[in-house]
């Protein structure tokens, strides 16, 4: 065992696959032992493995500029470039971008800018944020007490209040639906409970309300329609801004250039992005703002003689380089178009497993998609040991597929935006071997409940 503390790990099980290599939609161990890639590592290797432009382009800039700051006035070119090709894209008007290294960095950068924002124009008192249960928003102490699962939280005594985090319902309808609602029944019932939070705390208290357009790690949560148009208006009635966390969804996850597009979101205040900005290759992040929330913090920063906020690497020049020719890269090779079409397939093929003894539930969008196991398909009883999830996808993986458990036994699935029909076809042939091992596993074991 290494002297390494591995990240969101059981560290009585670590180093139980050691990668060596990547080549397009697959991964390689240390034994030469090929794998389907079908997380995109963690929700980024948007364009696969071994990209020789994106190491080009890598390589280039560390030639040219390998780093330098953004403090105290100083910039490169590349670093301008990429904030005016990322506030092109975006639905925020007169976008402005921070740049920082990951999603949890990116989301405290914001928590900051909102209090800085309402403190300049004189709202000291508005600066509670609503995020959801079962939310995923990153890690950082800030970004965990955002985040709405259990297991980011224990151990940690996080500040939730001194943060001011508020927490409204998961829009899951096949978990929290009650007494046979309908879709639309369930979205009156869980925004006319945000909207009760917010008349509770005070409007003039909240700054905003943060969201995935569609979940991640919480198991890839699609709300019914509806549901965003719904909550943007009781927003836009007191005041509330929306914060649209793009980490996973942005840049043609799902089929679209992002969730807010796909999901119905109309001109988020903020956005949040990081994973698929760069592939992956690089670190970085971007934090995105109203061009108005900007223009006010100018002047307060003039009296301080600083605007007190920024990372080392904020703007490094290679993972700005590497960002910008993944975005020329998407645009050029129509990859949010190809990920819509393969994603369509994908959806398809994963819904064809419904009929499978062990599943609730198949969800999700474009390459981005989810499949819940349950302990009684009638009634959709969740499992109450987590051994299932992780038992199907350890199966997974012996057979040569890379998925993820995530809430309990939820099987995510999020390949490389470049994967092929066949590649899906592969994907599923050997998620459904691994199924019929884990429904002989639950059988055996006696997990399933009448």
């Amino acid at each position: 065992m290494s002297q390494i503390i591995y990240p969101t790990t059981n560290l009585t099980q670590t180093e139980t696959l050691i990668l060596s290599r990547g080549e397009g939609a697959y991964v390689y161990d240390n034994k030469g032992k090929q794998y389907l890639e079908g997380l995109a590592g963690l929700w980024c290797t948007s364009l696969g493995y071994n990209n020789r432009e994106l190491i080009a382009t890598a390589n280039q800039q560390m030639g040219q500029l390998s780093y330098s700051h953004m403090f105290g006035g100083k910039s490169h070119q590349v670093g301008i470039d990429l904030a005016e090709k990322l506030t092109a894209m975006v639905p925020v008007d007169n976008a402005k971008v921070f740049f920082g290294n990951s999603g949890s960095d990116a989301n405290d950068s914001h928590i900051k800018m909102l209090r800085y924002y309402f403190n300049a124009i004189g709202k000291p008192e508005k600066y509670k944020i609503i995020a959801r249960e079962r939310s995923y928003h990153g890690v950082t102490v800030a970004a965990a007490s955002l985040t709405g699962l259990p297991p980011n939280h224990q151990h940690f005594d996080l500040p939730f209040e001194a943060l001011g985090v508020l927490r409204t319902d998961a829009p899951h309808y096949y978990r929290q639906a009650i007494d046979n609602e309908s879709e639309q029944m369930f979205v009156d019932r869980i925004v006319n409970n945000l909207e009760q939070l917010i008349l509770r705390e005070g409007p003039d208290t909240i700054a905003a309300f943060i969201a995935e357009p569609i979940t991640g790690a919480s198991g890839v949560i699609v709300p019914p329609d509806g549901y965003y148009q719904k909550v943007q208006a009781v927003l836009q009635k007191y005041n509330i801004l929306f914060w649209a966390d793009e980490v996973i969804t942005g840049f043609g996850r799902t089929g679209n250039d992002f969730g807010s597009t796909t999901m119905g979101i109309s001109n988020p205040d903020m956005m949040t992005f990081a994973k698929q900005l760069s592939s992956g290759y690089v670190p970085i992040s971007a934090s995105i703002i109203r061009g108005d929330m900007y223009e006010a913090m100018i002047e307060p920063s003039n009296k301080v003689g600083v605007f007190g906020h920024g990372y080392t690497y904020s703007g490094h020049p290679l993972g700005c380089a590497v960002a910008l020719k993944t975005l020329e890269i998407y645009q050029r090779d129509n990859i949010f178009q190809h990920a819509a079409i393969v994603g369509a397939y994908l959806q398809k093929r994963l819904q064809a497993l419904s009929v499978h003894p062990l599943v609730g539930e198949v969800r999700g969008k474009g390459l981005i998609a989810a499949i819940e196991l349950v302990a009684n398909k009638q009634t959709g009883l969740a499992f109450t040991t987590p051994a299932v999830g992780i038992f199907a996808m350890q199966a997974c993986q012996n057979i040569g597929l890379i998925i993820r458990t995530v809430a309990g036994s939820s099987l995510a699935f999020c390949p490389p935006l470049i994967v092929t029909e066949a590649h899906i076809d592969e994907l599923i042939e050997k998620l459904e071997k691994s199924l019929d091992q884990t429904l002989d596993f639950v059988t055996r074991e006696g997990l399933f409940v009448k």
